[in-house]
């Protein structure tokens, strides 16, 4: 990630004043012009970027083939520049899931400068084809960190869920079992992966403590009244300190029941700070290493066997 901001900031700095936009850098600190920045004023940035002209099939190859060539970051900033609007757009999709739109669009703005990185000249396509996969996969990204205080999507399959399930249903209720296994088989996913992933997008973030202005009725509904803090409580550290007690006394018994030899192999190879290898002991008792794993399994068995008795 390092290498991706400071090569954002060289595509950024030393902007020319005919472009309508000053950037300075100094040191390590960025320094962009009020209309250029998505955050202070959303409506003066778009504004600003629709002003930039739009680059024609040759003029966009040429700048193209200079970064790639020779990596001109000037030809790289105009490519970047006549491009900003398209991110707008892009990232105006996505308004729907309560998101600052100038994040989505700063977001898609760090996918636009990806791709023009990695943007080949010679392949025979447009920037914005190329670039448009990248743009959604930063602003993609970004949703799913930010849309929930806990992230609700972490399998391949939930994420694809998460994209697709709010559009897909036909209405504000519940999903039928008809309408998931329709929706399981058109994604790819199993049916059960849709239920889940509709509880998930269908829960909310509630505070555990209730608002510095609730009255005592509203205060009595948040979580600190009512879910059980068990951590202090001397049965269970009783309990806790007993069991571990007795694991520890029951494995003492059963390790000194075992012959020297296996003993010293479990030992070496899970209770030692520096564990040794199969290897290592294979060549301590001039044995093989799959004799060491076979010791080393039964020795296991007979200690898991007189714990448990």
């Amino acid at each position: 990630m390092k290498d991706y901001i400071e090569d954002d900031l060289e595509l950024l700095e030393g902007v020319q004043e005919d472009e309508e936009v000053t950037v300075k850098a100094t040191g390590k600190e960025l320094q962009v012009p009020d209309s250029m920045v998505p955050g202070h004023d959303l409506g003066a940035y778009v504004t600003a970027v629709n002003r930039i002209a739009i680059l024609i099939a040759d003029e966009e190859r040429e700048l193209a083939k200079q970064y790639f060539y020779q990596q001109d970051l000037d030809a790289a900033r105009k490519l970047v520049l006549a491009h900003l609007r398209f991110v707008v757009h892009v990232a105006r999709t996505y308004s729907g899931y309560g998101l600052s739109e100038a994040d989505l669009i700063q977001e898609g703005n760090v996918g636009l400068m990806k791709a023009v990185k990695r943007f080949n000249p010679e392949v025979g396509v447009r920037l914005v084809s190329f670039a448009v996969h990248w743009i959604k996969a930063e602003i993609h990204e970004f949703i799913l960190r930010n849309w929930r205080i806990v992230k609700v999507a972490t399998t391949k399959a939930q994420r694809k869920l998460f994209f697709n399930l709010r559009s897909s249903k036909k209405r504000l209720g519940w999903l039928s079992q008809n309408e998931v296994e329709a929706m399981a088989k058109d994604l790819g996913v199993d049916a059960a992966t849709v239920v889940q992933m509709e509880g998930r997008m269908g829960a909310y973030d509630a505070s555990f403590d209730g608002a510095a202005d609730a009255d005592d009725e509203e205060a009595g509904q948040s979580p600190a009244f009512y879910l059980e803090d068990s951590r202090y409580d001397p049965a269970n550290s009783v309990e806790s300190d007993d069991w571990e007690k007795t694991s520890t006394d029951g494995l003492y018994v059963a390790m000194n029941s075992l012959d020297e030899r296996s003993r010293d192999i479990l030992t070496q190879r899970w209770l030692s700070d520096s564990k040794s290898t199969l290897h290592d002991l294979a060549a301590k008792y001039n044995v093989s290493a799959e004799r060491i794993r076979q010791l080393e399994k039964n020795a296991m068995d007979k200690v898991k066997a007189l714990m448990e008795a």
